[in-house]
């Protein structure tokens, strides 16, 4: 019996088989149907869009819009009957796409080279209407919406959404309604929000009554005053999309030119869209930390950065006017800090230097990995430069008089790093309202100094307020050029020219309240302008703490996570939604001594309190405390103090009067070498048992290292008066592990001269950890000059591991005292298995089963108090979860079954993994339940390795140990490898049955027992 089922799968055998053109002959009899029209579609199992297929005459010309892809054209489209052929240009290419109409559907497939791909398409329904309006009960009336809203165009905004728009609201979706809704992978902060995969609408369920119920508000769900129109509409199209049709489809409403026509068709679309640039939206305070070059966007060189094949090239940037460790600083006032102001002045705290002053709009260009996700590159000042200084130490040698410049030389030719101590110390700066107040020594004199502007007509005038302290030598310090208009008031010190600048000296002994006035050579009698201005000012009455900045406290929720597994993950809600603008990219944790109370710093700069972790009420408390650091990426807390581990200096956070927030940066440790290039991250704080500090510092990317510093583990002396560097060859480090025995574990990511991720166990100093292009690599590129890590982990298992931290909570069941790794790269937490044999060491990893975050995992400590484990992470450099820019998780182990090995032996003869629970040994010691693999890897200048001397090896038999929790795996050939994997299939006796896979590195294997 024939039915339409049989015809669809004889055209579609056809179809397969190469046979369409005798189908199309058979139909070319027929008469043309009426196929034209809008048709929903799906291709494959992740694209989905529009057809639009329109008659002409006697041919159809058509169009197909995905908001994955765009829009794409159709082209030559031949129908005949009920069969169709077309071509169009998808992934690249040419293709072409044949299909039958079986009544108002179109089953299809692309032809992709040998292989095929399902499209499936239906004729929309036009009999939709939309939802009742009037039955709604808004959170805002008429009355209370902007005037715009009583003439939006919703017929055409509907229509104008594309792939961009699309993109959009993905954005917008992340930023703002992720938290409360969440996905279907992950449930959101607030239980009652509707889950769009598999709920109903309760107001209105098609895109003009979602407008309505973001716009004014419903039930539980606030109205979304900050969104323009086309924002509304572009989150629409977004949830419709990505969460409706995919996973809710019956709650889809199709949108039909009768739908359309009963929509008020308007005379405007709103507000226009401002650019979303969270980076320059964010009100970092009045300053921020960076490096920077000063440029004057009319006369400023050309960017300029070295290609071409790897190693890059140095370039020339001798002649360019760096600030490594440039404290910008707003002088105009306002509110938005920095990234509001209009003038600013930049003070490098490596050289004690007013790096130069400018006024604009824009503050810079954002150009940086950690800003706007550009790589090889770096912020640049936006606007007029008004003066400058060059690189070079700003004051004199107070031991001679000189400014010759003495610090380390790189390769290149530039110098990098602090001056000596005995010359000129940074001690900080202190933060009172809207005021920075620099603090530094020179020679045995303390200083400290603010910046401002004032106005001479419509001319600025830089200032520079200094109270200095008496010298045991005379000083002098380069102020400007010697053609820059400068003035003085105050008493204590001289200005005169020299050596083609303008210096101001101060005499021996002298104790001096001066004030500076700098401005462009056009600007008339600025002497006279100086007496007439206010009298430099007694900084010391900002050192005592003022007014709390950020004394908003944001309270977010805790949801609970799943218990049906072994390990729950409670999600600590983040304040996205904040006064300043903050992207919250969490980038480290630690506790105070009440383990209710946790720190956390950003990238960004900021630094955090969260109260609540360990109460009952499932509410946390938020409070910002610090800003404007530069991309923290490592938080200790020691004795109540917070230390935050920076790019250019290791920071202590001083609360002078109480008040929560703080009042001095102090700079801790500023031995760091800052170059301008983007990846040399400062990654992770730990602290030993004596308090001295550690941190890793990563190396240039593609390039070779200008610094000693580059790709190191590097110390800290308890009291911050000195650092060494432990070890090195490094590419990029991100973090440090301290182990027991107060060795140490550094992980390190693949690239150029690391074929594979590494996890390396540092014993011992001054050891080389593989990459050549490191600072001063050994002659001997082969494996034999480096220390080999312990563990290769493989793109399959990790793309970016993180820090790794030692288990040491009883709650945790059998799962105290291993060892984790956090996965940035795939958002997974992972259990390492160390082995040590004949003094060599090495390691295999396992997944934990379950475990599973929105963003790359960073940091995690265990709290005393509770005893789980709290992680946080972000998404900035390259994962694949990026759902969201910021997460904060607690972990639980609930006690359920948890099978997974918590140790592997290696043996002359095969593999032993002992589980946590004991194992079905009827269902599990079978040879086909387990799979072994090995391959080697080629350490080279290449980025990355293909596998080497891949091979399978047999599975000879399969025992499992007296206590039921091991099983010997006996292999054929079995031998040192860079990396085997194990796929097992297990059960244990409790019926719970899996199937993970284990992967290991071997440099020595056991003798028999």
């Amino acid at each position: 019996m024939t039915t339409v089922k049989n015809i669809i799968f004889i055209k579609q055998l056809l179809l397969l088989t190469g046979l369409f053109t005798l189908l199309e002959l058979i139909n070319g009899c027929m008469p043309d149907k009426g196929h034209g029209g809008y048709y929903n579609y799906t291709l494959g199992d992740d694209i989905s869009g529009v057809i639009k297929l329109e008659k002409k005459g006697n041919t159809y010309a058509g169009e197909m819009m995905s908001y994955q892809m765009g829009k794409i054209l159709i082209e030559n489209i031949i129908i005949a009957g009920d069969s169709m052929s077309c071509e169009i240009k998808i992934f690249g290419k040419e293709r072409t796409l044949q299909g039958t109409f079986v009544k108002d559907s179109l089953i299809a497939f692309l032809l992709r080279g040998k292989d095929t791909m399902n499209l499936l398409a239906s004729r929309k329904d036009d009999k939709y209407l939309p939802a009742k309006h009037r039955e709604i009960k808004y959170t805002l009336s008429d009355t209370s919406l902007p005037e715009y809203e009583i003439n939006i165009d919703h017929q055409a905004l509907i229509k104008s959404l594309d792939a961009e728009g699309f993109k959009r609201g993905e954005r917008i979706f992340k930023s703002n309604c992720i938290n409360c809704h969440g996905t279907p992978d992950e449930e959101g902060s607030i239980p009652m929000s509707l889950k769009f995969w598999k709920q109903p609408f309760k107001a209105g369920n098609d895109p003009y009554s979602m407008y309505q119920t973001i716009t004014r508000g419903y039930a539980a769900m606030p109205p979304q005053v900050n969104l323009t129109p086309q924002e509304k509409y572009d989150v629409i199209l977004y949830i419709r999309e990505k969460f409706v049709r995919a996973h809710n489809n019956e709650q889809y409403f199709k949108v039909s030119p009768e739908y359309l026509a009963q929509l008020r068709k308007g005379t405007t679309k709103g507000p226009a869209i401002k650019p979303y640039h969270p980076w320059s939206d964010m009100n970092y305070g009045n300053f921020f930390i960076n490096t920077y070059e000063l440029a004057d966007s009319a006369t400023g060189p050309p960017r300029y950065h070295s290609s071409g094949p790897v190693p890059y090239a140095d370039e020339n940037y001798l002649a360019n006017n760096f600030a490594y460790k440039g404290i910008a600083i707003r002088l105009d006032k306002g509110a938005g800090g920095v990234s509001e102001g209009k003038a600013w002045m930049i003070f490098d705290h490596d050289l004690m230097r007013v790096a130069g002053g400018w006024t604009g709009t824009g503050f810079i260009d954002w150009q940086g990995i950690l800003l706007n996700d550009k790589h090889e590159t770096y912020p640049r000042t936006i606007g007029q430069l008004h003066f400058q200084t060059p690189v070079g130490p700003a004051w004199a040698d107070p031991a001679t008089g000189s400014f010759d410049d003495h610090r380390f030389m790189a390769r290149d030719g530039r110098r990098f790093g602090p001056l000596p101590k005995k010359w000129a110390d940074y001690k900080g700066l202190y933060y009172y309202g809207d005021t920075v107040i620099l603090s530094y020594s020179v020679g045995s004199s303390n200083i400290l100094e603010t910046l401002g502007i004032e106005k001479s007509g419509d001319d600025p005038v830089f200032t520079r307020t200094l109270n200095v302290s008496p010298s045991s030598t005379s000083l002098k310090t380069r102020v400007a050029g010697a053609a820059t208009n400068v003035a003085l008031s105050g008493s204590g010190g001289i200005l005169k020219k020299e050596d083609g600048f303008q210096v101001l000296e101060i005499s021996k002994g002298s104790t001096a309240s001066i004030k500076l006035f700098i401005a462009d050579s056009s600007v008339n009698n600025l002497e006279e302008f100086a007496r007439k201005s206010a009298s430099p000012e007694s900084l010391s009455k900002y050192t005592r703490g003022g007014a709390p900045k950020y004394p908003q406290e944001l309270i977010t929720s805790v949801l609970a996570g799943n218990e049906n597994g072994p390990i729950a993950i409670d999600e600590l809600s983040i304040p996205f939604v904040n006064p300043w603008k903050c992207r919250m990219k969490l980038s480290g944790i630690d506790f105070f001594k009440d383990p209710n109370k946790a720190a956390l710093c950003t990238t960004d700069g900021d630094i955090w309190t969260v109260r609540g972790l360990n109460d009952k009420s499932g509410k946390l408390t938020w409070k910002r405390i610090g800003s404007g650091l530069f991309q923290p990426l490592g938080i200790k807390v020691v004795e109540e103090k917070i230390y935050v581990t920076c790019r250019d200096q290791l920071v202590l956070l001083q609360d002078l009067n109480n008040d929560g927030e703080t009042d001095f940066y102090q700079s801790f440790n500023h031995d760091n070498q800052v170059t301008d290039h983007f990846h040399e991250f400062a990654m992770g704080l730990q602290t030993d048992k004596k308090g001295n500090f550690y941190y890793a510092k990563s190396g240039r990317h593609a390039r070779e290292a200008l610094v000693p510093q580059h790709g190191t583990l590097i110390k800290v002396s308890k009291d911050g008066s000195k650092s060494e560097i432990i070890a090195y060859g490094f590419r990029a480090a991100n973090g440090v592990c301290i182990n027991p025995d107060e060795t140490f574990i550094v992980t390190d990511q693949q690239g150029f001269w690391n074929p594979m991720n590494r996890v390396n166990w540092i014993e011992g100093k001054n050891k080389f950890y593989g990459n050549m292009w490191g600072y001063n690599p050994p002659k001997d590129s082969s494996r034999a000059a480096m220390v080999p890590p312990v563990l290769w982990i493989d793109m399959e298992f990790d793309r970016s591991p993180s820090e790794l931290l030692w288990v040491n909570s009883k709650t945790w069941g059998p799962l105290n005292g291993g060892l984790l790794s956090f996965s940035y790269g795939y958002g997974k937490l992972q259990l390492v298995l160390p082995e040590k044999i004949n003094n060599q060491r090495q390691a295999a990893i396992v997944d934990l089963p379950g475990v599973k975050f929105q963003s790359g995992v960073m940091r995690g400590r265990f709290n005393p108090g509770d005893g789980n484990l709290y992680a946080c992470g972000l998404s900035a450099w390259g994962t694949s979860q990026v759902m969201r820019g910021g997460e904060f998780c607690r972990l639980r182990y609930t006690g359920k079954t948890l099978s997974v090995p918590v140790k592997m032996l290696t043996w002359h003869d095969g593999v032993e993994l002992i589980f946590t629970t004991k194992l079905n040994a009827e269902l599990s010691a079978k040879t086909e339940n387990f799979k072994v693999q090995t391959w080697d890897l080629l350490r080279s200048s290449e980025y990355g390795s293909e596998r080497y001397n891949t091979q399978t090896l047999k599975v000879r038999g399969i025992k499992i140990g007296a206590d039921g929790k091991s099983i010997k795996i006996t292999i054929n050939d079995i031998k040192p490898v860079d990396v085997i994997t194990i796929a097992y299939s297990i059960t244990d006796v409790a019926g719970n049955h899996y199937n993970e896979k284990v992967q290991g590195t071997i440099y020595q294997l056991r003798k028999s027992n």
